[in-house]
């Protein structure tokens, strides 16, 4: 199977799973602080690495350190904790729809940090497609546009922050490590810059807490899943497809959880979030700019069997 085949199907498996995380999320959320699950899940997921991968990472030069160090500040702390923050002053529909512009943030970071060409008319074209099918899935039932611009800007903050995550584990791909034991060594420095939110806010565990069945399924399925698993696809996607083609994935992740909650939640798929469906993939499609990759896979071809004569 083709390489960038395999960067999509990871793309997308993590987007799947990634999709159906806010229903484990609202259980656990009546036992849990949002820092408590998100210090657990992470947890979880550096400990299942561990199991998969039990080699320890030898780091080559010592300046790789911070790469990782920023990898994981940005994409395990600071996203988590704004995105929790921005939930607490303005409604999860307007942060689902602010998030899903990262993929324009990571662009400009590409282009600026790693000298990645600019893309063509196409991905902005998309990226507008996408935004406008999204805020019709987020706003197409019975909820009111309401702006707030404390959680609003907060959210923004952490679309850039998801941004250089995804440009900084790009330019990780490039040292060559096992997938595994790059993604383990992130979910480390999460954890560490996760220690001082952990007393800032309120972080107060109990046994009681892990004795519901369901408590511990929902943060197994958020450890194991959304974190090591996902993590590790997503990064795996970064390095084959590049820090853009695979943030655009993130546009995805609204309809995964429309769908989802009209098959398990039974909430209502009215017309208009069925439309904005259409448009966000419509603009997933454009923004993937396919032409190009067939383009540079024939060129990749073509230059292996001009090599062989």
């Amino acid at each position: 199977m083709n390489k960038t085949i395999h960067g999509h199907i990871a793309a997308f498996l993590t987007i799947l799973i990634w999709g159906t995380t806010f229903i484990s999320t609202k259980v656990l959320l009546r036992n849990f602080e949002p820092v408590e699950i998100l210090f657990i899940r992470f947890m979880i997921g550096y400990m299942a690495l561990w199991c998969v991968c039990p080699r320890r990472l030898n780091i080559r030069e010592r300046k790789q350190e911070w790469y990782f160090a920023a990898a994981g500040l940005c994409g395990v702390t600071l996203y988590y904790l704004f995105e929790n923050i921005a939930l607490t002053y303005t409604l999860a529909s307007n942060v689902g729809v602010i998030i899903s512009i990262a993929p324009f943030f990571t662009v400009i970071f590409s282009c600026l940090f790693l000298h990645d060409k600019r893309p063509k008319t196409r991905f902005f074209v998309g990226f507008l497609i996408a935004l406008t099918g999204i805020f019709l899935i987020s706003f197409g039932g019975d909820k009111n546009l309401q702006l707030n611009p404390m959680g609003d800007l907060l959210a923004v903050i952490a679309a850039m922050i998801w941004a250089a995550f995804s440009t900084i584990t790009k330019k990780i791909s490039g040292f060559g490590y096992n997938t595994i034991q790059t993604t383990r060594r992130t979910f480390f420095y999460g954890l560490i810059f996760m220690v001082p939110a952990l007393f800032l806010m309120d972080f107060h565990i109990e046994l009681m807490q892990f004795a519901s069945l369901k408590n511990v399924l929902n943060l197994l399925f958020l450890g194991f899943g959304a974190s090591a698993l996902c993590f590790v696809t997503w990064n795996l996607a970064v390095k084959i497809l590049g820090s853009v083609k695979t943030s655009v994935y993130i546009y995805m992740v609204p309809v995964i959880t429309a769908v989802t909650s009209a098959l398990i939640l039974h909430e209502k798929l009215t017309m208009t979030i069925i439309l904005g469906i259409v448009l966000t993939l419509i603009g997933l499609f454009l923004s993937e700019d396919r032409k190009t990759e067939k383009h540079t896979a024939k060129t990749k071809e073509y230059k292996v069997y001009a090599g062989t004569k």
